[in-house]
């Protein structure tokens, strides 16, 4: 059997780990033109789904196009590629484009046997910061021993959608602080901006036990951060942390002033969080957000898209994020 490529209809769509049946429920719920699925693992690919358009070549799609936020990487042209061997199924990849990342269900072994041999790409725990090089990224699965689904073109720079960092299990004040590093590598990465630098004044509301202030002191930042109940006392000690016991939603944008960033993690629903952003915005006060929006129940999409319609805003879902999204907005480019 001669290796063969056939470009297939529609788009796949890669889920989160355990979360596919949330992917599965936003399609049916807001793409419904898509049709039903064909699943292979946590890979969902609609032959029915209409193709987005984009420049030849362009691995990524034009502002303003919309793909499932429970996805975590799209097949954007998605191929089959039937192969007979280990190296011949590397070299197809490898005459389309230099980088790939791999997703598998099945066949593991025979994958990273093929991942061998293609291009260097890291797939390893990053440690924080770091920035993502802006180059095309492929996605590829193997359906069986001699058969893959693989699209060069995809939406991430990610290998596979994917960012995966380097944990520390001894200083940080809780887990919550992964979500705020992804986010800001995530941030960085669809602005093209730089991180909150040394001498920045940022505002972490919700910010007990101080994950992501914690996270936000190792940048070299000056903290305001607000909750009822105190941080860490290495927190509470550090004298770049003003703490003030309060309700940060409570709180008018002129009795803080002017932050260059606002973080917040804040439980409560997203209507209220939708509020208190447009304070903000409408003050001026602030050009820079990321903030996590817990859904509650289920999912109100008409106001998760008012979030994702502000203008040099995003509506993301991070590999550290549970049951809720993440809203990014940069004021400055």
């Amino acid at each position: 059997m001669r290796n063969s490529l056939e470009q297939l209809p529609g788009l796949a769509f890669l889920g989160y780990p355990e979360k596919t049946t949330y992917l599965l429920e936003e399609v049916a719920l807001r793409f419904p033109a898509f049709g039903k699925p064909v699943l292979y693992g946590d890979v969902a690919y609609y032959p029915d789904a209409p193709v987005p358009a984009f420049e030849s070549g362009d691995a990524f799609l034009p502002s303003g196009s919309v793909l499932p936020l429970w996805a975590r990487c799209a097949f954007l042209k998605p191929l089959r590629i039937s192969f007979d061997s280990i190296g011949e199924a590397a070299n197809v990849l490898r005459d389309m484009q230099r980088n790939w990342a791999p997703y598998q269900f099945t066949q593991f072994r025979r994958a990273a046997l093929i991942q061998e041999k293609l291009p260097y790409i890291n797939l390893k725990p990053r440690t924080f910061p770091y920035k993502v090089p802006s180059s095309d990224m492929g996605i590829y699965t193997l359906l069986d021993a001699n058969t893959m689904l693989a699209s060069a073109a995809t939406q991430s720079h990610f290998p596979a959608g994917t960012v995966l960092l380097q944990e520390d299990h001894e200083n940080p004040p809780s887990r919550a602080y992964l979500k705020i590093e992804e986010a800001l590598v995530r941030f960085c990465d669809a602005f093209g901006c730089d991180m909150p630098a040394e001498g920045a004044r940022v505002l972490d509301a919700g910010a007990c036990p101080g994950g992501w202030t914690w996270v936000l002191r190792e940048l070299g930042c000056d903290v305001t951060a607000i909750d009822r109940a105190p941080l860490v006392p290495s927190l509470m000690e550090d004298s770049a942390v003003h703490f003030m016991t309060h309700d940060a939603f409570t709180l008018k944008p002129a009795e803080l002033g002017r932050f260059d960033w606002i973080f917040s993690d804040v439980i409560c629903y997203p209507e209220r969080l939708f509020g208190w952003i447009n304070d903000w915005l409408e003050s001026g006060l602030c050009a820079n957000f990321i903030c996590t929006i817990k859904l509650q129940g289920g999912t109100d999409w008409d106001l998760i898209n008012k979030f994702a319609s502000i203008p040099d805003s995003r509506v993301v879902h991070l590999c550290y994020n549970k049951h809720e999204f993440t809203w990014m907005h940069c004021g400055r480019h």
